[in-house]
């Protein structure tokens, strides 16, 4: 019985093979038709265009100063602890709640050149200022030199 069911089996696979038509004819016309389409179309040729020659003017550079009017700054009301006293707008390198850890950046800024200072806000916390202006072009540029060494330098308005 077994044999009979494999040799049903192939039959059936020898017929659905034998009737199925190839694709290939179907393929074959539409290449045909799209290879003639392509070559009915005609392609104009464009117009050369001559290039004028130019005149190149020379570049340049104009460096003026940052201008600092949209710049973000932070107003707090601090104590100052030590140093010499603040103005309008100061440049804030470190913040500690731990006054050793702010004597100890503002001896480090000290060592560099800085007149560094320490302050304290109403939370308790010592902000260690690196320097300080009257004006806010001048702390914008302060800061922005100090970012090379202290990426988180941030501007505070009294």
């Amino acid at each position: 019985m077994r044999n009979y069911f494999v040799l049903g089996a192939a039959v059936c696979v020898a017929l659905s093979m034998a009737s199925c038509k190839s694709s290939e004819s179907a393929y074959k016309k539409a290449y045909e038709k799209a290879k003639a389409q392509q070559t009915a179309t005609v392609v104009q040729p464009q117009p050369t265009v001559v290039a004028q020659p130019t005149t190149v003017t020379p570049v340049q550079t104009v460096t003026t100063a940052p201008v600092a009017t949209n710049e973000n700054t932070r107003t707090e009301n601090l104590t100052l602890v030590s140093g010499g006293g603040l103005k309008a707008y100061s440049v804030v390198v470190g913040s500690f709640s731990i006054r050793a850890n702010a004597d100890k950046l503002q001896q480090t800024l000290a060592n560099s050149g800085y007149s560094a200072q320490i302050a304290t806000n109403p939370q308790g916390m010592f902000r260690v200022i690196a320097s300080t202006f009257d004006d806010l072009s001048g702390a914008v540029q302060s800061r922005n030199n100090l970012r090379s060494q202290y990426p988180d330098a941030w501007l505070l308005r009294k």
